[in-house]
């Protein structure tokens, strides 16, 4: 599912909501989640998963054409861990 058909469903399944107000209800969430993991924040959903923030630390690679050494720096990325009400949807089998 990507952006616009969730925007799409939750206006189907609101029908007081216009499709535009849909789409800025997602938007709207989307960028909390981002602002907040940009604050170095954790964001968990109850049931859903949460989002978190994992370093990771520099390391020594290779330029695959040259095959000069490089050294790529530390950065943080975003990671996602599946709660567990949604692992027990995904890994049920009807």
């Amino acid at each position: 599912m990507i952006r616009s058909e969730l925007a799409a469903h939750l206006a189907e399944r609101f029908p007081q909501l216009v499709q535009e107000d849909a789409e800025m209800s997602v938007a709207v969430i989307l960028n909390a989640i981002r602002a907040t993991l940009s604050r170095g924040d954790r964001v968990e959903i109850r049931g859903f998963g949460s989002f978190n923030l994992h370093r990771r630390p520099s390391r020594k690679a290779h330029n695959p054409r040259t095959g000069e050494p490089v050294v790529v720096p530390a950065k943080w990325v975003p990671t996602f861990k599946a709660g567990k009400e949604l692992r027990q949807r995904v890994t049920t089998t009807d």
